[in-house]
């Protein structure tokens, strides 16, 4: 009998795992799909390398990058190649972000004045968010889109809230919550008055904000002069030569043999009364029972559920049925990311950057597009390019039931008149994750502190994953260790 279980084997959970092995905690990482990760995964194909999901760890949240050294895989950490410009789609043009721009939000006058990408009233309007007064009641939650037109306007939020703020959540702008996703923003005001003010005031805070971008799919956001790399002149994400499944099989591996368990579908969580009478703690005896799809049964003193919310809210439906609904409501989008290799002289633009972003008024089927090959060393062999595109989201919740042929069709379509694609590709793969980009949307801290509540009538009950404290690689390592910690607190386990 494992003292803990954990459902659910994506990163949070075997973030918990790992916490809770090297502190000498037995348990158990049962996994329903054939492979642990979740929407990590890399490959190597035809002398490419792929990641089909995220690509990259932000080093302004460092929960990524110190399980990466704890685990011996600090030295093999890249960094982003040069230059580091990202793009925006205006009117059929990519426009690069201005120089020392935060999400697309400016910090200097002198680079944001000479692009093109605002307009001129569109200009004045977002300089003019250093005399729009802050919110008075800062009680409520907030649209992001909300948010952004209130200081900014409306021009603003169409070219940077809804493709940078919202695209990298694969969100919609008018629903996702300000307060879960960039409390920096709010905090900003609250304590500044000014978005613009606080940036200038302290030129660390130029790069707080990016740890927003802890994102379930990492976009280029930065701007295209290197001065704005204020504190890390190798720029503000990572990534391993082997793509982001390096970190999964070196995390697997550091367990114990056994711990990871996969093709282990859980079907319901039942209660099991410890004979330990105190309400504080879990005790020595088996609290919980976790049944499986093929009919076995795991006893734990512990469960730590760290698997999306819906299904989460599967396995709890018989157990509690109030917190069952809670996590319900939490929705979810579908995205596919499409990769097309070619050869170098058959794409005309330079690709010089990460890549770029495209805002729902152009009317593309596009949200993003990385230049693999020119944001990350070693993806592609020199002769040749590599591109990812990504589809869905709330923006396109049909996405998916197109075919893999349909979906490479229609990116080649868009990218094609870009980029001066002039051949077919070498390579296309399609990587569809289906529920798998959590959206915090407005009201959605209210919702985790019922949450929370409704766990405080389970000792030994935890949850964890992007579902519900942070959405990104980072927050998801964080939040497992975390709840780790506090399950071996319940269990009376000294580290």
């Amino acid at each position: 009998m494992p003292d803990v279980v954990i459902v659910g084997g994506g990163i949070a959970g075997l973030a918990a795992a790992y916490e809770l092995s090297r502190q000498g905690v037995g348990c158990v990482v049962l996994e329903r799909d054939a492979r642990p990760g979740g929407v990590i995964f890399s490959e190597e194909v035809d002398g490419f390398t792929i990641d089909g999901g995220p690509d990259s760890l932000l080093v302004q949240k460092p929960a990524g990058i110190q399980l990466c050294q704890e685990l011996g895989l600090g030295a093999r950490l890249v960094a982003t190649k040069l230059p580091r410009v990202a793009y925006i789609l205006r009117g059929g043009t990519l426009h690069a972000l201005p120089a020392a721009s935060v999400l697309g939000i400016p910090t200097r006058v002198k680079p944001f004045l000479g692009s093109r990408l605002f307009s001129w009233p569109g200009k004045l309007r977002m300089g003019a968010e250093l005399f729009v007064p802050r919110r008075q009641d800062d009680s409520g939650d907030e649209s992001i889109g909300a948010f952004i037109t209130r200081r900014f306007g409306r021009e603003a939020a169409t070219y940077i809230a809804e493709p940078l703020l919202a695209g990298i959540h694969a969100g919609d702008v008018n629903r996702l919550s300000v307060r879960a996703l960039f409390p920096q923003f709010v905090e900003a005001e609250r304590t500044h008055g000014s978005l613009l003010r606080a940036f200038r005031a302290r030129q660390s805070g130029l790069r707080e904000p990016q740890a927003a971008l802890s994102t379930s799919r990492d976009e280029p956001v930065e701007g295209r002069d290197q001065k704005s790399e204020i504190r890390n002149a190798d720029g503000v994400f990572r990534s391993l030569p082997g793509g982001l499944s390096e970190l999964v099989r070196t995390l697997v591996q550091s367990l114990p043999p056994g711990t990871v368990q996969t093709g282990a579908a859980v079907t319901r969580v039942s209660d099991r009364p410890s004979t330990d009478s105190s309400a504080d703690a879990v005790g020595s005896s088996p609290r919980f029972l976790v049944e499986r799809a093929n009919g076995a049964a795991v006893e734990a003193r512990a469960v730590i559920l760290a698997a999306p919310a819906f299904v989460t809210s599967r396995l709890t439906r018989d157990y509690d049925a109030d917190l069952s609904r809670l996590c319900g409501e939490i929705p979810y989008a579908s995205s596919a990311a499409i990769v097309l290799a070619f050869d170098r002289q058959a794409v005309r633009h330079p690709l010089k950057g990460s890549g770029f972003v495209v805002p729902r008024v152009e009317g593309s089927t596009l949200l993003a597009v990385s230049w693999l090959s020119s944001k990350w060393p070693g993806r592609a062999p020199d002769d040749r390019v590599l591109l990812r595109a990504f589809v869905g989201g709330a923006r396109d919740p049909h996405a998916l039931e197109r075919s893999d042929e349909e979906l490479v069709r229609e990116a080649l379509t868009a990218l094609t008149p870009l980029l001066g694609i002039a051949a077919p590709p070498l390579l296309s793969r399609v990587y569809r994750w289906e529920r798998a980009n959590a959206q915090h949307e407005v009201g959605h801290l209210a919702r985790m502190a019922a949450i929370e509540h409704a766990l405080t009538r389970h000792a030994g009950l935890y949850v964890t994953g992007s579902g519900f404290r942070g959405t990104g690689i980072p927050d998801c390592i964080a939040d497992g260790r975390s709840i780790a910690r506090a399950a071996m607190g319940k269990l009376k386990v000294k580290s």
